[in-house]
C-alpha cells in the first residue's frame, strides 16, 4: 500500500466534488465515472479497510494539484484515469452493482442521461469487473 498511502492525505470530499465540477468536462467521462465508482465503493459497508486505504489514496491523487502530467494540458488526466483505474481494478470485489449504479446516476449530472450508455463507461465497467477464475483450470 506504499504508494497509495503516499497519497491519502489529499483526499478530501470537498475537494473530490470541487475538482469533478470545475474539471468534469475536460477531464471526460471515464475519469468522472471511475473517480464516482470509487468515491461511491468507498461508502459502501461492504468495502474493507484495505480496500478503503487504496481508493483513498486514488482519490488523493485525483484532486492532488500537483500532478506527474499537469490537468491543464492536452491529455492531462491521462495519469488520474491510470491510477484510478488501477485502483479499482485492485478494489473490484468492493464495487458491486449498487456502487456502479450510484456512479452512473451522479454520472447523469455531469454528462446527462445519455452518458450510461457511452461506450467509454461500458469499457470501464470490463477493466474494474473482478476476473472469474472459476474456469481458470478448464480444458481449453
Amino acid at each position: 500500500m506504499g504508494e497509495d498511502s503516499k497519497y491519502q492525505k489529499h483526499f478530501s470530499e470537498d475537494g473530490f466534488w470541487t475538482k469533478l465540477r470545475k474539471h468534469a468536462v475536460h477531464a471526460g467521462i471515464k475519469v468522472v465515472y471511475s473517480g464516482l465508482v470509487l468515491y461511491y465503493a468507498l461508502q459502501s459497508p461492504n468495502t474493507s479497510t484495505r480496500d478503503k486505504a487504496i481508493i483513498y489514496g486514488a482519490l488523493g491523487y485525483l484532486i492532488l494539484p500537483i500532478d506527474i502530467i499537469p490537468d491543464i494540458i492536452p491529455g492531462g488526466f491521462a495519469d488520474d484515469l491510470g491510477v484510478l483505474l488501477f485502483a479499482a481494478a485492485r478494489v473490484g470485489m468492493s464495487i458491486d452493482g449498487e456502487v456502479k449504479r450510484r456512479a452512473k446516476d451522479k454520472l447523469v449530472d455531469f454528462f446527462g442521461e445519455d452518458a450510461v450508455n457511452n461506450k467509454e463507461i461500458i469499457e470501464v465497467d470490463k477493466q474494474i469487473e473482478p476476473e472469474d477464475d472459476s474456469d481458470a483450470n478448464a480444458p481449453r
